[in-house]
């Protein structure tokens, strides 16, 4: 997996730059393209920097979660399973 040059707290500081100055100047200021510079800011839009951090805690809590509530429900359908059983 490639990493990326940025962190998101880089990427909505170099956003809030663009949005200061022209969008160009800042590209080549810190090395990267006008495309960059936009598709950061269709992700990243209105966010500031703490609230990527809040963002990525949440999502980091949402897939724990997600994965305790998929073994609850193995676990259930596990039980089912038994309880069909004739013994």
């Amino acid at each position: 997996m490639k990493k990326a040059r940025f962190t998101e707290e880089q990427m909505v500081k170099i956003l809030r730059e663009a949005d200061q100055a022209p969008v160009a100047e800042v590209a080549k200021k810190h090395g990267v393209s006008d495309q960059t510079i936009y598709g950061w800011r269709k992700r990243y839009g209105a966010l500031q920097p703490a609230d990527v951090k809040r963002l990525r805690h949440l999502e980091h809590e949402n897939a724990r979660l997600k994965k305790l509530v998929a073994d609850r429900d193995l676990e259930l359908d596990v039980m089912r399973e038994i309880s069909r059983k004739k013994w």
